[in-house]
């Protein structure tokens, strides 16, 4: 009995800091929104951490836009190809960009890339005290370091992930027209007749713009919060790679059941 009560109460304690730490997020995205005023007031900070999370992240987007275009071209003209549908793999890799590869791969790997680095460079002018001189000098951190970073980076992920979109079509294309022998007029006249762009293009960039808002916050959130250490910095940017892809993957279903499915 007393084993199935000190569950109980672990389990109860669990939920309890879980709910704590989502109303502390909650109360950090208005604080955030307080200080954007302040912020954009200034559009070179933000122009400038545009700079630094989204165009250094190009290269990645870019590669792996391609590659997984490449890929699906290789994998769905097979598959098509045995029930006699392999000029229909235009559409096929077009539908899966859209909707979900697009937004899904590319909030990972800005995650991956963007989010840890932001994190870690809120964590280190915390753990030197930089935020601390900020304020010495009434110099409000949110206004001045936060929210350019979390507003340029719900910037910068809706942008890489149309160019990751692009860029996968592009590698179906060559795998598909170059090098399988699609006819080129097939290959883009099946395309857009399936894709349509209120329900498939615009959700899909409604999507990137949902997963930049969690992805961004969830980074200046732990760079905030992070222990004030080496250790902690390197804790709070492990959180950010692993919490953001669990919270991408959870509201990729969510918004999928919404958008695609009519729930």
């Amino acid at each position: 009995m007393k084993s199935i009560l000190q569950g109980v109460e672990f389990i109860g304690r669990q939920v309890t800091d879980r709910l704590i730490l989502l109303g502390a997020i909650c109360r950090f995205l208005i604080s955030i929104l307080l200080m954007s005023a302040m912020c954009l007031r200034r559009p070179w900070l933000v122009v400038r951490e545009v700079y630094f999370i989204g165009v250094l992240s190009l290269l990645i987007i870019v590669v792996s836009g391609l590659f997984v275009g490449l890929v699906l071209g290789l994998q769905m003209y097979d598959t098509l190809e045995r029930f006699g549908s392999g000029d229909g793999v235009g559409m096929v890799v077009a539908l899966a960009l859209v909707r979900e590869l697009g937004p899904v791969l590319s909030a990972l790997l800005f995650s991956s890339r963007a989010g840890s680095a932001v994190t870690a460079e809120i964590g280190l002018m915390k753990a030197t005290e930089q935020l601390n001189a900020l304020e010495m000098m009434a110099i409000q951190p949110l206004a001045r370091v936060i929210a350019p970073r979390f507003w340029a980076g719900v910037i910068s992920l809706p942008l890489l992930n149309v160019i990751f979109c692009a860029l996968g079509i592009f590698g179906g294309y060559l795998v598909a027209v170059r090098l399988l022998g699609v006819d080129a007029g097939t290959f883009w006249s099946q395309m857009q007749n399936a894709v349509d762009f209120r329900q498939d293009v615009v959700n899909g960039i409604i999507k990137s713009l949902i997963f930049a808002v969690a992805v961004s916050l969830i980074a200046v959130y732990e760079g905030y919060s992070a222990v004030a250490t080496a250790e902690g910095v390197s804790r709070a940017t492990t959180r950010t790679v692993v919490v953001s892809a669990l919270v991408v993957l959870a509201l990729d279903f969510v918004l999928t059941a919404f958008m695609f499915r009519g729930f």
